[in-house]
């Protein structure tokens, strides 16, 4: 059939699943966001700026499979790198979209705006080669096979991809293929396949203690289903990292918790340290997932990676994680599956009080207020560590960049992505003030599509895991204390949202308790030295990390100190 690029370019989109484009526009997309509004599919969005836009494609695609974004060339791409490095880094699908200069300029040599005032000689593209998968520049000729290209490496790879296209090409038309676009793997070579099915069975069957490890890549590759039935078969242990938190379900009978080294608890350490047959999923040796490398994995433990399977012994190359957990459920489908009752969900003492909110008491109220389907939307930091030992309710979503990328103002403009990736569940942001002073233009967005989240933001006078990092009193910590409450009423000209200030545990389980139905802003007062122990414990640890020892860290009063009785603080 006869198309122009840009309309089978949103066609393809449409074809794999995404239903909302983020971004912001400029001139030099324009002509491709007319198309846009002329199909009316998939459905624009607009962010306030390119950062906030690809926060929420990267939380988007986390829950859909994909997510896109269109920018324009030069200012709007660089204002969107940091997200797209962030999705790279977490392993999330994103297709960054750049309308370019024209091509006649680029093909002349001429000097043209937003750029660095020099002949386009594809300096964005290798910007974006750092941080991406895949790139391209569309032109008439390479435009179908391009487009399929970068949708499906995307998928493939769970990784962002980078696509120009020159603005005086949008609405030339080009041969486009009938079919529909699917999303599918390739399959895995058989013969290895084959052979590392059965190593992994004759494995299994001979272990007296297996267990199973997860990092994110049991998300991204969906196949979390899939190790729960072998977990089930085998009685196999399972614990998750820190930044995979909810890959399977916190109340089930064989998860055990959070695997870091010496920050895990000696259970967990001895089941996973101790696994006569540990099989990893997507397993990576990052120092905030591993306790600083204190990690210590047996020898023979299997890796299982997106597209191959590694062992102390041998390399099975061309093995797709999901194909073979597939093989390995089917080949075990004579095993009777014991049945283990689900462990009821942690009950929480909490008794509210008038006293001055503590964090203490804030994540127990938190903890009583979840529901089962929840989406939870968590920035690094206190927000985090408060769900570091918490479990979460069943079938809900945790979203969060905390572990490894930890760009703080993510979780706000993801909060976006979020909701409109997943209607109809109920969705909550936790977050701190000085994170939601990075990014709290999109509430606004939030607010203009009438999304109906719980917004829940700990004011605490400053950079709370910085000062647990270095420098307790300094300035550089200190942020402008914003009347945060008052920031929907700011953002929305219409009664949209109603906004509350606690400073008690009475006051904040008196707003958790009452109905509501329209977007919730609690803004919780806390002392700025009360942090849950998590935090504090790991802010010193990237001390001794960064610095060295002994570094300024070691100071008096340099750090926010740990509790004398670790047994009274949040654990």
């Amino acid at each position: 059939m006869k198309q122009s690029i840009g309309n089978f370019l949103l066609r393809r989109l449409q074809e794999a699943g995404i239903r909302h484009i983020f971004g912001v526009p400029g001139d030099y997309n324009l002509e491709l966001m007319q198309q846009l509004e002329d199909r009316g599919e998939p459905a624009w969005v607009g962010n306030c700026n390119e950062l906030n836009a690809s926060y929420a494609a990267d939380a988007y695609a986390r829950i859909s499979g994909l997510g896109a974004l269109i920018v324009t060339h030069g200012v709007g791409a660089l204002s969107a790198v940091n997200g797209i490095g962030g999705a790279y880094c977490e392993h999330v699908p994103v297709i960054c979209i750049a309308g370019s200069l024209p091509l006649r300029a680029i093909e002349r040599g001429d000097l043209m705006h937003h750029t660095m005032a020099d002949p386009e000689k594809g300096n964005m593209l290798r910007l974006f080669s750092e941080v991406t998968i895949a790139q391209t520049r569309l032109q008439p000729d390479n435009a179908v096979a391009e487009i399929d290209r970068l949708i499906l490496t995307a998928w493939r790879r769970k990784r962002p991809v980078y696509l120009e296209l020159p603005s005086d090409i949008a609405f030339l038309e080009i041969d486009a293929p009938g079919d529909v676009l699917k999303l599918e793997m390739p399959a895995s070579d058989q013969t290895s396949l084959k052979t590392c099915s059965a190593m992994i069975l004759e494995r299994l069957r001979a272990a007296k203690a297996p267990a199973f490890l997860l990092d994110l890549d049991a998300i991204r590759f969906g196949v979390s289903d899939l190790i729960v039935k072998l977990a089930d078969r085998f009685q196999i242990p399972v614990a998750t990292l820190n930044c995979a938190k909810g890959a399977v379900a916190e109340t089930w009978a064989h998860f055990i918790g959070s695997y870091g080294g010496r920050a895990s608890t000696a259970q967990v350490r001895d089941v996973i340290e101790g696994s006569d047959c540990l099989l990893t999923v997507g397993y990576r040796r990052i120092e905030t997932t591993t306790g600083f490398f204190t990690e210590k994995l047996p020898d023979s433990a299997i890796h299982l990676n997106s597209s191959y399977v590694d062992t102390q012994a041998k390399t099975y190359q061309g093995v797709y994680v999901a194909e073979l957990l597939q093989s390995l459920v089917d080949a075990t489908s004579e095993i009777a599956t014991k049945t283990q009752p689900a462990r009821p969900p942690a009950q929480s003492n909490f008794v509210p009080s008038n006293d001055p909110l503590t964090q203490k008491d804030y994540w127990k109220a938190i903890r009583g207020f979840l529901r089962p389907g929840d989406v939870l939307v968590v920035e690094d930091g206190a927000s985090s560590s408060g769900f570091s030992e918490m479990a979460l309710p069943v079938d809900s979503t945790f979203i969060s960049q905390a572990f490894i990328y930890c760009s703080i103002g993510y979780a706000t403009g993801a909060l976006l992505g979020a909701i409109l990736a997943s209607p109809g569940r109920r969705h909550l942001l936790f977050t701190g003030e000085g994170s939601l002073q990075m990014t709290v233009q999109e509430l606004s967005t939030v607010i203009r599509h009438e999304l109906k989240p719980f917004v829940f933001v700990i004011n605490n006078a400053g950079y709370t895991v910085e000062r647990a990092v270095l420098g307790k009193d300094a300035k550089y910590n200190d942020v402008a204390n914003w009347r945060y409450s008052e920031l929907p009423a700011i953002f929305s000209r219409d009664d949209r949202s109603e906004a509350y200030v606690v400073r008690t545990s009475n006051e904040l389980q008196n707003v958790l308790e009452t109905p509501h139905s329209r977007l919730v802003f609690v803004e919780s007062v806390m002392d700025k030295y009360d942090a849950p122990l998590t935090l504090i414990a790991g802010g010193h640890g990237l001390a001794d990390s960064d610095y060295g020892v002994p570094g300024p860290q070691s100071a008096p009063n340099a750090q926010i100190p740990l509790p004398k009785e670790p047994e009274a603080a949040l654990t």
